[in-house]
């Protein structure tokens, strides 16, 4: 099998598979905290302005996603675990500024976590990780893109970074942007965010302190996010307010 082969192969397994990346992470993550506990390497105490930056770069990723869901044409993408799929390309938006905004949205998601933990040389690991997985996912993709579009992603791909956006690039969309199909489609994203960060917190006052705690600001947000969740997923299987205007 050539590299190309390889490449390709791989990409397209890891977008099937990808859901389990956090799966992967997290428990890596807690070893990592016993390992670092055990060896006295750690420093024992709560920063939460830093805590709350990395919350803050967590949620710049899922409005990165939010945006870009809001400003796609209803029935052209879904999500899928079968394989790539476009029934149009998409130029327009956050596109015209970087080819893959979903998977930046998500990498920068990862970053606001893995910062959160505190070990430098982990989140080092986890970031060259990330950057090897979404390298093959997108290397996948784009084979499958050109394919199906041939010179027109051609030219949209020539102009357009893969991963590092160029906000000087903007085009805007002739679709106006959706917060009600955002919401629907990324609704889970904030109560999936918080909750990641405060497992984190637990595992650290456990592992770091001996102590079963959550600290106060993040039972907050915690709630917050709990009662947005059930609001707008009430909203979205019951009735058809997220459905209007789309």
């Amino acid at each position: 099998m050539s590299f190309h082969d390889l490449l390709l192969k791989q990409g397209e397994w890891l977008f099937k598979k990808r859901s389990l990346l956090p799966l992967i992470f997290v428990p890596v993550i807690v070893i990592a905290m016993f390992y670092v506990a055990n060896t006295g390497n750690v420093i024992q105490r709560s920063y939460a302005v830093k805590d709350y930056c990395c919350l803050a770069i967590s949620l710049t990723g899922l409005m990165m996603r939010f945006f870009t869901v809001g400003y796609v044409q209803r029935g052209t993408a879904g999500r899928t675990t079968i394989g790539f799929e476009a029934r149009s390309l998409k130029t327009k938006a956050m596109y015209s500024v970087v080819r893959h905004p979903l998977y930046l949205g998500n990498a920068v998601m990862y970053l606001g976590i893995f910062l959160y933990i505190g070990i430098w040389w982990l989140a080092l690991l986890f970031i060259t990780l990330l950057w090897l997985y979404y390298e093959r996912i997108i290397f996948a993709e784009e084979e499958f893109l050109s394919r199906t579009f041939g010179n027109e992603y051609s030219v949209w791909a020539e102009k357009t970074p893969t991963f590092l956006p160029n906000f000087r690039l903007w085009s805007s969309s002739e679709r106006h942007f959706s917060l009600r199909f955002a919401l629907k489609r990324e609704y889970s994203g904030f109560l999936a965010v918080v909750a990641v960060f405060c497992f984190l917190n637990i595992a650290r006052h456990a592992i770091y302190f001996r102590a079963i705690h959550l600290d106060f600001m993040w039972r907050i947000f915690l709630v917050i996010s709990a009662i947005l969740y059930v609001t707008l997923r009430t909203l979205k299987k019951n009735t058809n307010i997220l459905n209007k205007g789309d």
